[in-house]
């Protein structure tokens, strides 16, 4: 199904894909691609997948454009394919994930992962999470292999239910022999519908930690420490959510300290505030100030 300009000649790559369209909370995957597109060296798109006929094309609609002498042109929806090197050779998948047709398109992928001699493969991602903005990011992994799940640590182990085609591929990968895992980042739900630079810088750390690429941290670490401060800044206008979210990390905070007896644990609302509900109010002061750190 893919169509490759060119076939680079790679050694033990690993893959990292994000396919668009299910749960990613704080645009954590998306922003993990890109933050590998802008560090790697010898960054090039050597192919891609037209999904004109595989996706639902009024719900991810093609772009118009125009070119230097004003004629329209149409850019249709696509999985493309990266490759270049960030301590290690690194092929980035990144796209819509299809509307149909899953096991053929996650089929495809592994043949690319062969073609390119991809092996290690993890899709990253990010989570609504019950944590703050105050606190580092976790990352829960799962993986296609016992041996290989504990090897990672810290699993997401605790879900079953409906799914995106980020795990649909993960798990063709495992039963086609490539290791293969997925990172989730957690991130804070009354924030999870803006982009979240520190869950970004915490993916990134756990794919420098367990599959070796080298990135730079300087720029993302600008980048959370204002993002932070803009969440803060919203939440200033919002006393009553402010209050919320301390007394999250009140109860957090207990239990680190390994505190659980309900009587010890101040009551939290039985619904904590969602990324839509507190739009007006916070992520107006997210949306466009994320970069201000740069």
């Amino acid at each position: 199904m893919f169509t490759l300009r060119r076939t680079p000649s790679l050694s033990d790559a690993l893959m990292v894909y994000s396919l668009r369209g299910w749960v990613d909370a704080g645009l954590a995957g998306e922003g993990t691609l890109e933050a590998l597109l802008q560090q790697m060296d010898d960054v090039e798109q050597i192919g891609s997948l037209d999904l004109t006929d595989l996706l639902d094309l009024q719900q991810v609609r093609p772009h118009v454009n125009l070119d230097e002498g004003g004629v329209r042109f149409v850019t249709w929806p696509e999985i493309e394919v990266w490759t270049g090197r960030l301590g290690r050779d690194v092929v980035v998948v990144r796209g819509p994930e299809p509307s149909i047709r899953w096991p053929s398109v996650a089929q495809a992928i592994v043949d690319l992962a062969n073609q390119l001699r991809v092996g290690e493969a993890v899709g990253v991602s990010g989570m609504p999470a019950f944590t703050t903005h105050r606190r580092p990011v976790p990352v829960q992994a799962s993986a296609a292999t016992r041996s290989f799940a504990q090897e990672l640590g810290d699993l997401r182990d605790d879900y079953d239910g409906p799914t995106g085609f980020n795990t649909v591929v993960q798990h063709t990968l495992g039963v086609a022999g490539i290791r293969s895992a997925a990172l989730w980042a957690q991130v804070p739900q009354y924030v999870s519908g803006s982009a979240c630079p520190p869950a970004v810088r915490a993916l990134l750390t756990r794919l420098e930690q367990s599959f070796r690429v080298a990135p730079e941290f300087a720029q993302l670490d600008r980048r959370s420490a204002a993002y932070r401060d803009k969440v803060e800044e919203g939440l200033a206008e919002r006393p009553d959510v402010r209050s919320i979210v301390d007394q999250l990390d009140r109860q957090l905070d207990r239990q680190l300290e390994g505190l659980v007896d309900t009587d010890a644990v101040e009551p939290l609302p039985e619904d904590l505030p969602s990324g839509d509900e507190l739009a007006d109010e916070i992520e107006q002061f997210l949306r466009g100030n994320t970069d201000s750190g740069d």
